[in-house]
């Protein structure tokens, strides 16, 4: 899988291995991440290249984006094939665990649920406080409904970016390429914001990642509705169209298509207004509010999400099998 060829049965299998590998050890504490060392080096640029006219600011930024998503890409491919050389065992080991760096669905379960738990007892500051961890809105005087969204989109918004995007990418080209993409995604946490400070410097990030994202996003509110058809108590019916008529209002054009489908999915309204270091941001609304928001909605987006990336990866098995069958 070190190369850029079609995924084989082999990469397919090691592919299934990292899901393996996250969903038991996830990121524990004290071993290398690369995201970690991709961030060290976006935050040290950021200090000496934000700086200048608008237009340095841009270039500056088109040049960090190049520099990292490349660089990490060749460290990765070099790095994988050296160790192959090296011995085959020990080139295998080391795609595993970046594959599996890649991945964070016991992550993002483990976020979810760290809300969820104090909320369905009622214990509100527990949950704002562990609400404060994953979104950047303010929580501190937010109800149950409201937590409960906060929740539910992170969910929704993180099975592309946590999950399926980083799929996408190594079925495409393997770990060196699923690791780039984490490098995009990175890039644009950290500096795509429409802000005075990163609107200039981080206009080529987010563009990427807007790009890198486009496919991934499409086919997870796919997966999502087909996931869901096997669920009991999902409202599927018009659930694609309504999708596709709600998503393009997200000021995100991918985080809308995910979000629309679960709020669909599970009869709720998501997005509206947030407050951000006591600003106001009015977001369009997603959905109907059939039902209100409640705690256990988040349990039911988990469940989505699990179902989502296993039906993503149902849909790409047949084109596997099928080259495996044509070589």
């Amino acid at each position: 899988m070190v190369s850029l060829e079609p995924l084989t049965l082999w990469g397919l299998t090691l592919l299934l291995l990292a899901i393996v590998v996250d969903l038991v050890i996830g990121d524990p504490p004290g071993i290398p991440h690369p995201v970690v060392a991709i961030g060290r080096v976006v935050t040290a640029c950021e200090r000496l290249w934000n700086r200048g006219s608008s237009h340095v600011r841009r270039r500056n930024g088109y040049l960090l984006t190049a520099m990292v998503v490349i660089g990490v890409f060749l460290i990765a491919w070099f790095g994988l094939s050296i160790l192959s050389r090296l011995h085959p065992g020990l080139g295998l080991v080391a795609e595993l665990w970046l594959l599996s760096t890649t991945l964070a669905i016991k992550g993002l379960v483990e976020a979810a649920r760290v809300v969820a738990e104090p909320l369905s007892r009622g214990d509100l500051a527990a949950s704002r406080l562990a609400l404060s961890r994953i979104v950047g809105r303010d929580t501190a005087h937010l109800d149950e409904g409201e937590i409960t969204r906060g929740a539910v989109e992170t969910v929704a918004e993180n099975t592309v970016d946590g999950i399926t995007a980083p799929l996408f990418w190594a079925l495409i080209g393997g770990a060196p390429l699923a690791v780039a993409y984490k490098a995009v995604n990175t890039l644009d946490s950290m500096v795509g914001y429409r802000n005075t400070r990163y609107a200039d410097f981080g206009y080529a990030s987010a563009r990427l990642d807007d790009l890198a994202n486009w496919l991934p996003a499409r086919l997870t509110a796919l997966a999502l509705w087909l996931g869901a058809l096997v669920m009991p108590g999902m409202r599927v019916r018009g659930a694609l169209l309504s999708t596709c008529r709600e998503a393009p209002r997200h000021a995100s054009p991918n985080a809308g298509w995910p979000e629309a489908m679960v709020a669909r999915l599970l009869g709720v309204q998501l997005g509206g207004t947030n407050h951000y270091a006591g600003e106001v941001s009015r977001r369009a609304t997603l959905g109907d509010p059939l039902e209100p928001l409640r705690s256990g909605h988040i349990a039911l987006a988990i469940r989505l999400m699990h179902a989502g990336w296993l039906i993503f990866l149902l849909l790409v098995l047949p084109f596997v099998l099928l080259r495996e069958w044509l070589t």
